[in-house]
């Protein structure tokens, strides 16, 4: 490697680290500008509007043509025969009954050997005109060469995991799908103690799984994201320092 080109890349590393310290000094500073204040609550606003949002594609079915029949009051496509409150249009409000109760148990082994020897050499004329002009008087042309190697493997792991979360979250209906399928999304935020607790639900539900009662199970939800976590305090405490973290993903041992 060329003596510029080292430069070069030197400069690149020493051009990453600034950035890395700046932005670390930033961070530091504003939570020093926030010791002892409780976490900020998010303004309540559009999710439309939100960075990185983008609207949900699905497959749709063939749309059917509505008809009307003499002498009824039934139309082709009605979900039901009188009108309810349900949530139907962009902006209604759905309740979503969060309910996880997961368990999981894995145990995998894996183990492999492996060996191999391999030789080679010369004999008759072919050997004695080798021994003769190229080999020393120590060696001979039967075993020119010989390789061995040997391989071993054992590895074994296992995953024994309970999540339990049970709770409720009203979300708000962003997009109505041709198929009549509701797009919903919903955020909770709840601040205790300087602990700000944020339960976040999104997801595609169709409208004859919403309950009379105008709520719908979390099991039902096409596509779900559910996402339950905190900011303040605790949440700070219980994770490593940026310099942890780094070296963890920087060092490859």
């Amino acid at each position: 490697m060329s003596r510029t080109s080292s430069a070069h890349k030197l400069k690149q590393y020493a051009a990453v680290a600034i950035g890395f310290l700046a932005l670390a000094g930033c961070e530091t500073a504003d939570k020093l500008s926030k010791v002892g204040q409780e976490p900020a609550l998010t303004a309540i606003q559009d999710p439309r509007t939100q960075p990185g949002y983008r609207p949900v594609q699905m497959p749709m079915p063939v749309k059917e043509t509505e008809r009307y029949n003499a002498n009824s009051l039934w139309r082709t496509g009605n979900r039901a025969f009188f009108q309810d409150q349900r949530a139907k249009r962009i902006g209604d409000i759905v309740t979503v009954n969060v309910t996880i109760s997961d368990e999981a148990a894995f145990e995998n082994s894996s183990r492999s050997s492996r060996s191999d020897a391999k030789n080679s050499g010369a004999g008759g004329a072919l050997g004695a005109a080798i021994n003769t002009l190229a080999l020393p008087a120590s060696a001979s042309a039967d075993a020119l060469a010989s390789i061995n190697s040997s391989d071993t493997f054992q590895g074994s792991g296992s995953i024994d995991r309970t999540e339990s979360l049970k709770t409720t979250v009203a979300a708000v209906v962003t997009q109505v799908l041709p198929n009549s399928n509701l797009v919903i999304e919903g955020r909770q935020e709840v601040r205790v103690n300087h602990e700000v607790r944020e339960l976040i639900v999104a997801g595609v539900i169709r409208p004859q799984d919403i309950a009379s009662d105008n709520t719908v199970e979390s099991t039902k939800i096409a596509e779900a994201r559910i996402g339950y976590g905190g900011r303040g305090q605790i949440s700070v405490a219980q994770q490593p320092r940026y310099g942890s973290q780094v070296l963890d993903i920087v060092l490859p041992f």
